[in-house]
């Protein structure tokens, strides 16, 4: 078991998902933009490493405006050495990567231009991960998208969207339950093309259909191929004390942690923490977690 944080460290100075207004674009600035966005990331990386926080979420907007008509040039060849530099360094601290890109990232929506563009927006994932020259273990999760009106219509439109994708995009997707479709309906999915379902704790908490955590992780986990896929991977949160339903805490509750930990034996996994104040409560997890026999120890 690895365990991280999505996206972006508080404690370093830095943000590895700086953008810019669309109006403002030039390739200038495309470019000094992505060069400090790869610098802090690579930052952000070492910092983790050395603290064994060893799962890491990756920003969508690394390279702003990528999948968007504007962008022209040609960044990927621009960066190619950095990329691989910051592969290497993933590889050889024993890490793992994620990315997720927002929630307008739709493949069953019945707009076909927003498919259109939400397989553009997926591609420009695949390629950053392709280009850090990482396995098919990174992956890039989303969710199954609306209902319009029609749930069963919607699960058969994902599923027939899904055999209309590129490979590089494929080999890399995995879904993610959510209030609009929980596990079981991920799952329908899943038997059907072959697509892992990533986890989130926080969502089943929300909406499922009566499954324990312990009944649900024998039902996920199985979809995932260890030689293809890697171990699960698994989003934890929970509810903000004295929010609105649905939000999450600002810091790891140890209590809610650390029964989790255990209603999830025996099964292995990486564990991304979605909390508001990210390297912190992934240090203190680690800190709770240091004697669960799953928990992967720092790589030298």
């Amino acid at each position: 078991m690895r365990i991280g944080y999505p996206c972006f460290n508080r404690s370093i100075g830095c943000t590895a998902g700086r953008t810019f207004r669309l109006k403002s674009y030039t390739e200038e600035r495309l470019i000094q933009t992505v060069a400090s966005n790869l610098e802090c990331l690579k930052k952000t990386l070492l910092y983790n490493a050395t603290k064994g926080i060893l799962f890491f979420r990756i920003s969508s907007d690394l390279v702003p405006f990528a999948s968007h008509p504007v962008c022209k040039f040609d960044w990927q060849s621009h960066f190619r050495d950095r990329f691989s530099e910051i592969g290497a360094l993933i590889r050889a601290k024993g890490m793992r990567i994620s990315m997720h890109p927002d929630q307008f990232t739709l493949i069953n929506s019945i707009d076909e231009k927003i498919f259109d563009r939400s397989c553009k927006e997926l591609l420009y994932h695949a390629e950053i991960l392709d280009l850090m020259g990482l396995d098919t273990s990174a992956k890039i999760q989303i969710h199954a998208g609306g209902v319009y009106n029609n749930r069963d219509e919607s699960l058969h439109r994902f599923i027939k969207r899904y055999g209309e994708l590129d490979n590089a995009i494929a080999r890399r997707l995995v879904v993610e339950n959510d209030e609009r479709y929980p596990v079981a309906d991920c799952l329908k999915i899943s038997r059907e093309v072959g697509l892992p379902v990533l986890f989130d704790v926080f969502h089943h908490s929300v909406s499922n259909k009566g499954e324990s955590i312990p009944q649900a992780f024998a039902e996920f986990t199985p979809g995932w191929d260890p030689n293809r896929d890697g171990l699960p991977m698994v989003d934890y949160s929970s509810q903000l004390p004295g929010g609105r339903p649905g939000m999450h805490a600002r810091s790891i509750d140890e209590r809610d942690f650390l029964s989790f930990l255990s209603l999830s034996m025996p099964y292995d996994f990486d564990l991304m923490l979605e909390i508001k104040d990210k390297e912190k409560s992934a240090l203190k997890a680690l800190e709770l977690a240091s004697h669960d026999p799953r928990l992967l120890g720092i790589s030298s």
